[in-house]
């Protein structure tokens, strides 16, 4: 069975350590081979146990774009990525985000560094 985690800053699709002797969350029959974060918000993630097959399935979902709307514009994007926000932390809620904003976002994150001066 998945296990859970406490507050955590890594972000879905992460890959995980898998413990000796852990089976397949769906293949009870199968060692798990792969340990990868799913759901994660700021109490923590559930991490899925996976064999082969499973992880291969996985990453075949996972490189088929998801749109949706964008947790910060509120627009339509053919493809929504993971996102925590820099002010909440690296603990904070996890958002489903557009490519521009994202980009949106990290220009504005470099600016006050320029303007801070720690990039010196």
């Amino acid at each position: 069975m998945a296990d859970t985690t406490g507050p955590i800053s890594t972000l879905p699709g992460a890959h995980h350590s898998v413990p000796a002797g852990v089976m397949c969350d769906d293949h009870p029959d199968r060692p798990a081979t792969h340990r990868v974060q799913g759901e994660t918000d700021s109490f923590g993630c559930e991490l899925i146990d996976m064999c082969d097959e499973c992880h291969g399935e996985w990453k075949a979902y996972r490189d088929t774009p998801q749109g949706g709307v964008c947790d910060w514009c509120g627009k339509h994007a053919d493809k929504l990525r993971p996102r925590r926000d820099y002010e909440e932390g690296m603990y904070g809620r996890v958002y489903d985000v557009c490519v521009p904003c994202i980009t949106r976002a990290n220009q504005e994150a470099e600016e006050e560094l320029e303007r801070s001066g720690w990039y010196d």
